[in-house]
């Protein structure tokens, strides 16, 4: 079938992205040449990335990805990315810690191993540099020139900063009202950041507007017309966290939900692990974080439903506020057919969890990883999460970026004179 296209969007002919073979409709089953496309045309439903996946020995193909870079263009070979991409300038986000937190795992009560995959350690301290980087070879493929976003705030500076690297230029757009840490933090790469009045789920409105526009020819829209591409870079989650345990999946793992798209796609790398054989084929659960300020997904799981009904969010946790998540409904397949579950916590939680994490690790991770601890927590204490099993937890950003959730309380503990009477008086530095 020829190239599809979609107006305001520009294309080549025959696009270098490695083993990708085709786009294929998540609902229909219909395959498409690669492009810039998001939708079916037959039934319009979500596209994604279909693959040639290597053949042979799993042991070659372990020792391949062993000898790559420390970075995730380690497993190009199962990427829609050029077999150079590592030679080509970008900022080579992934391979991030996988911590084994033994102290909160005693707070916790976890026995079986409990781990935090902490992407906060990425170029612009979020897991978006991973889905961004895929993002940005489809739009050097397609001949894109301009490289746009809606976002909650993460994506802005992934973008950004990835754009200034490969040199494209860069226009992104956010709600309004987003924490002052990440609008400063996507406007410093000097690309055009736009506030939209509105959430983000009327930021999402416009730039589909937007992209079928004459305004938006020869736009990259990362998480739009792009997004197939984009998707699979949380695809590099899953990997890591196999290869970091020693090329074995983990029994439980927690993932916050925004959209819904890196739950689906960490389910859809550990899937392409059994196949290839690098890890056993043995059950694992997958659940899903929300802030109950913003948790269409989890109400629709609590009801037994199968679709989401949107809300409209009110929550602290900003970069999960997205009231109408498009892959809501594939995570409640996951959930489900994994055994796993969908949970929420207040915003008071998100910051007793933040709190947690930093006390026990020196992880300081933000209201995501707040959300994502906090339902943890609470899986755990009612006996949803079984804590004798190897349990990772998903923290995707760094604290920095939403330091007024706990800056009220995480305070100076006393303010004294420079005198060691004022020290003793003040009764500190005892236990």
């Amino acid at each position: 079938m020829a190239v599809q296209t979609v107006a305001g969007n520009a294309t080549t002919a025959s696009p270098d992205l490695g083993p990708a073979a085709a786009l294929s409709c998540r609902e229909c089953g219909e395959r498409f040449e690669l492009g810039p496309l998001f939708a079916c045309a037959s039934c319009f439903g979500p596209l994604e990335v279909a693959y040639d996946l290597p053949t042979g020995s799993p042991e070659e193909l372990r020792k391949r990805i062993e000898a790559g870079p420390d970075n995730i263009w380690r497993y190009a070979p199962l990427l829609p990315v050029p077999a150079d991409v590592a030679d080509k300038p970008n900022l080579n986000p992934g391979f991030t810690k996988l911590v084994r937190a033994d102290n909160l795992a005693r707070e916790l009560g976890v026995t079986g191993g409990l781990y935090v995959k902490d992407d906060s350690g990425n170029p612009t301290h979020s897991f978006k540099d991973r889905v961004v980087a895929i993002a940005v070879e489809a739009a050097r493929a397609f001949g894109f020139t301009t490289l746009s976003c809606s976002s909650t705030g993460n994506l802005a500076g992934a973008v950004g900063a990835a754009a200034a690297r490969a040199g494209l230029r860069s226009c992104v757009f956010i709600p309004h009202d987003l924490e002052q840490g990440k609008v400063v933090m996507a406007a410093v790469y000097g690309g055009e950041l736009v506030g939209i009045e509105g959430n983000y789920d009327d930021v999402n409105r416009f730039c589909s507007e937007l992209i079928g526009d004459p305004l938006g020819e020869g736009w990259g829209f990362v998480n739009v017309n792009l997004r197939p591409y984009y998707g699979e870079g949380s695809k590099t989650l899953a990997y890591e966290i196999c290869e970091q345990l020693g090329w074995r999946l983990p029994d439980q793992i927690v993932i916050p939900i925004a959209s819904g798209s890196q739950l689906t796609k960490i389910d859809k790398g550990l899937q392409e692990l059994i196949k290839l054989g690098l890890v056993e084929d043995r059950p694992y659960k997958i659940f899903g974080a929300q802030a109950e300020g913003c948790s269409p997904v989890s109400a629709a799981f609590k009801a037994g439903h199968d679709v989401v009904r949107p809300q409209k969010p009110n929550t602290i946790a900003k970069s999960l506020a997205i009231g109408n998540p498009a892959d809501g409904p594939y995570v409640l397949d996951i959930a489900r057919r994994t055994g796993g579950a969908v949970e929420d916590v207040t915003d008071e939680q998100v910051v007793d969890a933040i709190k947690l994490l930093a006390r026990t690790e020196g992880i300081f991770g933000e209201t995501a990883g707040g959300v994502t601890l906090g339902v943890t927590k609470k899986l755990i204490e009612a006996g949803v999460i079984d804590p004798t099993l190897t349990t990772v937890v998903v923290n995707t950003g760094d604290g920095l970026k939403t330091l007024d959730a706990v800056s009220a309380t995480s305070q100076a503990t006393a303010t004294i004179k420079p005198s060691l009477d004022a020290f003793r008086a003040a009764g500190l530095g005892t236990a």
